[in-house]
């Protein structure tokens, strides 16, 4: 007879627990009752339109905000009580933030590296060093610029060094990409595979950025109207709305889109009526920007009781 299988928490207590987790201000329900993990070495996004609740979500795990009701845990402790010790096992990388401009970025991580020496331990050593994080960040040619001379973009990569700067096990990410070039932008993509696949750092971002999202995340959370309406990953949140695709092609210079369910019976029909004279020839699924209207569009118009039909 086979053993049981271990729970997953026995195992690996997740970064982040969230149950029942509700929020109001006065009469106007934000959370509604959300409900998620965040395991060890993950990357998680949270997506959703203006004003599901992405923001209060994070600023309740960040210790910045308490709930109404639910229980919150962050690497098994409520932030509501997190000391100065659990605050150095996370970062935090915020859409703006009120930096020093006189300062310049090697003066400034080396003055916060001072607060992480502290709480470094043999297992998970203390800050990170100042030299290399800018080399991780791209900014060591402006290392030594008062930051008030330094472009948005690369105020935005001082922005992400600072986060990591404690060397975090878990690291809340909101809009970090905002302001990047596509360089940069594809060197902070691959920072943070480094830090989820090399340092098992969790993490918990925000985006507008869908196709961001969808090369970044292990799983993407949608948020509507202060609940969760899906769950998954980028392929499997797609498999749940992507009935319809587009065949797209081109015959005697003029060109053709057809949306069908049934794209191999279509393209074999398709090839065999027109073979040759065929120039062109492409099919386009679903991806995760259509998968996410098409989520939130049916979860805003239907009624309540058929949210089970979506989530998960």
């Amino acid at each position: 007879m086979a053993a049981s299988p271990v729970p997953h928490d026995t195992v690996d207590p997740p970064a982040v627990r969230v149950r029942d987790l509700r929020m109001s201000y006065g009469d106007h329900q934000v959370l509604t009752g959300v409900d998620f993990d965040v395991h060890r070495g993950e990357v998680v996004c949270l997506l959703g339109p203006n004003g599901a609740g992405k923001t209060t979500t994070i600023e309740v795990l960040e210790g910045f905000r308490l709930p109404s009701a639910g229980t919150v845990e962050v690497l098994g402790v409520d932030p509501a009580t997190g000391d100065d010790a659990w605050r150095a096992r996370i970062g935090v990388v915020l859409q703006s933030w009120r930096d020093h401009p006189r300062w310049t970025p090697r003066r400034l991580l080396a003055y916060l590296a001072g607060y992480y020496e502290p709480y470094s331990t043999p297992a998970h050593p203390r800050p990170w060093d100042v030299e290399d994080l800018l080399v991780i960040v791209g900014l060591t040619e402006e290392a030594d610029r008062k930051i008030a001379t330094l472009s948005g973009g690369r105020r935005r990569r001082l922005d992400v060094a600072v986060g990591l700067i404690g060397r975090p096990e878990l690291l809340f990410l909101d809009e970090p990409t905002a302001g990047f070039d596509p360089q940069a932008r594809r060197d902070f993509h691959d920072l943070v595979h480094r830090l989820s696949d090399l340092e098992g750092t969790s993490i918990l971002l925000t985006t507008h950025d869908l196709g961001e999202a969808e090369r970044l995340a292990d799983r993407i959370i949608i948020l509507a109207d202060g609940r969760i309406v899906a769950d998954g990953s980028a392929e499997q949140l797609t498999r749940q709305v992507a009935g319809t695709s587009e065949v797209r092609w081109c015959r005697d210079g003029e060109h053709f889109v057809h949306a069908t369910d049934e794209v191999v019976p279509f393209v074999r029909q398709l090839l065999a009526q027109h073979g040759d004279e065929l120039t062109d020839l492409e099919v386009r699924r679903a991806d995760l920007e259509d998968t996410y209207i098409a989520m939130v569009q049916r979860f805003e118009s239907r009624p309540r009781r058929h949210l089970a039909e979506v989530a998960r």
